[in-house]
């Protein structure tokens, strides 16, 4: 079945996203390096504080980016606004509400694989956005689907075991969704959503694989 937009339309919705809501991409990479922050220098509330973060991005998407603008060229928009707005709701209960969630680096691979998936979020998938041909404003910036879900499973690579495995659930499905715009829509950069989505896989599987402390190898 094909798409329900072209190409050029696809990317004209990042353009109009981001020529229209400039300069909130700043603030959300602001978010990110506070969430950032929180995991490197940890204190009481640092868990609350980044799945705080984490819920807000999602909303963001949901409803700045879905349904402001992507519904314009697909209706299944609205399905994926839904789905980001339980992702971000998920956040909220487990890590705001419950504080189940708690984020650390510690010496181990699983870090890591999350450090490097941070950092391809804000750093090489633009860069390699550009490389492609597709400067800002047809940049995908950070807060739209593909380098926020890299962003969001790269810091759930960093949570301390055991914890809850339903807010992976969102990010590693949109991964695999996402990953599909590496193929139909000329976004070889959203190939990392395929290595994402394997690793909130795993990242599943060992959810409960027992306590941990920070330091605690893999």
């Amino acid at each position: 079945m094909g798409l329900p937009f072209t190409v050029e339309q696809f990317y004209g919705v990042f353009r109009d996203y981001n020529t229209t809501l400039w300069p909130a991409q700043t603030v959300l990479v602001a978010f990110a390096v506070a969430a950032i922050v929180l995991v490197i220098v940890p204190r009481r509330h640092s868990g609350a504080g980044v799945s705080a973060i984490l819920a807000f991005l999602w909303s963001w998407l949901a409803l700045a980016y879905h349904l402001a603008f992507f519904a314009a060229i697909n209706p299944l928009a609205y399905v994926f606004a839904g789905v980001s707005l339980a992702g971000a709701l998920i956040f909220l209960w487990q890590g705001v509400v419950l504080r189940r969630l708690e984020f650390r680096l510690a010496p181990n691979a699983r870090s890591a694989v999350g450090v490097m998936l941070v950092a391809f979020a804000l750093v090489i998938y633009p860069a390699w956005s550009i490389f492609a041909g597709h400067p800002y404003p047809d940049l995908p910036t950070f807060g739209l689907p593909c380098p926020t879900t890299l962003f969001t499973v790269g810091l759930l690579a960093l949570l301390v075991r055991p914890y809850p495995r339903s807010p992976l659930v969102v990010p590693v499905l949109w991964s695999f969704v996402g990953a599909q715009a590496a193929f139909l829509l000329d976004v070889p950069q959203d190939l990392s959503l395929l290595a994402a989505g394997a690793i909130g896989v795993g990242l599943i599987a060992r959810s409960k694989a027992g306590g941990e402390k920070p330091g605690t190898p893999l």
